[in-house]
């Protein structure tokens, strides 16, 4: 491959990165939210009583020039409580001792990994 041929499969390259990290981003975040979710579905997470918590978890992807990011959370009140517990009084001067019911914390190592596999696979792709 002579330098001319290497700097336009380059050039090439530039153009489809943007696309290919989004579709990654996009299934990290699939994932990410499904795992949040399952652990959301009883202990060591939070008890499911009616569903609305566990459903409430989005996922809110952008584009960016050359790639992607997206956000995951839940707009839900009860959010913060169950993840990492409360104690003390609320506003409503009611006493709590509520304990952590992790669910986000455990799922973070998974979507780490989850997305260093997508990145490399996006890289790969536009490589080859």
């Amino acid at each position: 491959m002579t330098p001319e041929e290497l700097a336009d499969h380059f050039d090439q390259a530039a153009a489809r990165i943007g696309p290919a990290i989004a579709r990654g981003i996009n299934h990290t975040a699939t994932l990410g939210i499904a795992r949040i979710r399952g652990n959301a579905s009883g202990r060591p997470g939070p008890n499911v009583i009616t569903g609305a918590y566990r459903s409430s978890w989005q996922a809110h992807p952008r584009g960016l020039p050359h790639g992607a990011m997206c956000t995951l959370g839940t707009n839900a009140p009860q959010g913060r409580r169950l993840e990492w517990g409360f104690t003390g009084i609320d506003s409503l001067g009611r006493s709590y001792d509520q304990p952590p019911f992790p669910h986000v914390e455990p799922a973070i190592p998974f979507i780490e990994s989850t997305l260093m596999a997508s990145m490399r696979f996006a890289v790969a792709e536009v490589l080859l």
